[in-house]
């Protein structure tokens, strides 16, 4: 009988773990992205009585008599299913779809979270709201190029310095369209002009003059099948007053051809443009940059001629303003001269057995030896789950089924005590049996 009470005592201390873990569960149901626990129960050892005996010629065999001990508690795993996903139109508060957790500082060791609740502090650093530890991944270099390849430590802090970060962009390139007319006499000329900007963002107005329209003599350096051709000139400035900084005669460049349909042709290699070269002056700190000029989009026709620059992509000086956040993780400023560019990327990561990880309180969680070292990588590679901007993950807990098991952890636990109550009674009479 005093078998029965302890095995009893034992459910009843399983029971009370599992009302703890239960408990738990309901107390986090709005913890943003909680991860539930579950106890389950494994019997304990059996006392043997008699062992097994095999069956003879004579008898058949014999099953073992084994009397059980109790019940323990085998696991409180945890269940890393992905909770749903509540949109709170915060540009800093992200969630992940998929796996993988987000990764955080504190100067001395990384932490794992899925609570993407994130702000920016006083600096301009990215930390997570609720513990103010630093979010941690790459940061781009000063023209938006990032390496994932590098290693992501307690120090790779992400900054989004708004007001702070200041950039300009060079002008590399510009695209030119329009029409020559194809009976003009050698005597007319087109007139464009644009602005591009140095390397510290000084803007330079560029006029292009096309002008000499004849018919090019078949040689060296002329394309098979051009019937027209055109010289041109870029000045910085205008063509009176300005400086000549590229035209048809400078090394490397030709003149614009066309072929009987009014189609340019050229014998410059497939993705090489003409060039223009700005020279820094003496009193200049610019760096002396050279400009790709695209006349792809040129034709000749027996049309109004027009010549107009559509694009180039060098931007002014201008301070960062605001930023959005995209599912590779990638923050991307805005400036106030409307350039946009990569500043960082938030790091991610994955682990083989994510529930092994261990809790480490305020929705983190941190490596264990039987985790698995994290997979660092970039949102959206590797497995990695994508990142939601303007989304918060909510806790996983099914209140449905919290209850449920509340129920029959109750039950458990009342037959259990119902078994030390009878066994009391039977211990009882046994007593008074000498009376």
């Amino acid at each position: 009988m005093l078998q029965a009470m302890l095995s009893s005592v034992a459910s009843v201390k399983a029971q009370q773990t599992k009302m703890n873990v239960i408990g738990n569960n309901l107390a986090n149901v709005n913890t943003t992205a909680y991860k539930g626990s579950r106890v389950t129960f494994a019997d304990m050892l059996s006392q043997t009585v008699r062992g097994a005996s095999r069956p003879t010629t004579a008898r058949g065999g014999t099953n073992p008599l084994q009397y059980g001990l109790g019940v323990s508690v085998a696991s409180a795993d945890i269940n890393i299913e992905q909770g749903a996903l509540n949109q709170t139109n915060r540009s800093t508060d992200l969630a992940i779809q998929g796996s993988g957790y987000f990764m955080t500082s504190n100067s001395d060791r990384v932490a794992y979270s899925r609570d993407g609740g994130f702000e920016l502090d006083a600096s301009g650093t990215l930390v997570q709201r609720s513990t103010g530890e630093r979010v941690v991944g790459w940061t781009a270099d000063n023209q938006g190029v990032i390496d994932t390849t590098q290693t992501v430590g307690t120090t790779s802090y992400l900054s989004v310095p708004i007001g702070q970060l200041n950039t300009v962009q060079q002008t590399s390139a510009t695209t030119w369209a329009g029409n020559l007319q194809a009976n003009a006499l050698p005597t007319d000329q087109l007139l464009s002009q644009v602005r591009v900007y140095d390397s510290l963002g000084n803007s330079h107005d560029l006029t292009l003059r096309v002008y000499n329209h004849t018919v090019p003599a078949a040689g060296p350096g002329v394309p098979v099948g051009a019937t027209a051709s055109w010289d041109w000139q870029v000045y910085e400035g205008n063509p009176t007053t300005g400086t000549l900084i590229g035209s048809n005669l400078t090394a490397g460049n030709e003149r614009m051809y066309f072929d009987s349909n009014g189609a340019r042709l050229t014998n410059l290699a497939a993705g090489v443009s003409n060039t223009a070269t700005i020279v820094a002056g003496p009193t200049n700190a610019f760096a002396t940059f050279s400009i790709d000029m695209d006349f792809n989009n040129i034709s000749q026709l027996n049309g109004a001629g027009q010549l107009n620059a559509t694009s180039q992509n060098g931007f002014p000086s201008g301070a960062l303003q605001n930023f959005s956040i995209a599912q590779d993780g990638v923050i991307t400023g805005i400036f106030t001269n409307g350039l946009t560019r990569p500043i960082a990327q938030i790091a991610t990561a994955s682990f083989s057995n994510p529930q092994g990880l261990e809790r480490n309180g305020q929705n983190q969680f941190v490596q264990t030896d039987n985790s698995g070292f994290p997979l660092v990588g970039a949102p959206r590679s590797g497995g990695r789950g994508v990142v939601s901007a303007g989304f918060l993950e909510q806790s996983n807990i099914d209140i449905g089924n919290e209850f449920t098991d509340l129920i029959i952890t109750q039950r458990g636990f009342q037959a259990n005590t119902k078994v030390v109550t009878t066994v009391d009674e039977m211990l009882q009479d046994l007593i008074n049996m000498k009376r």
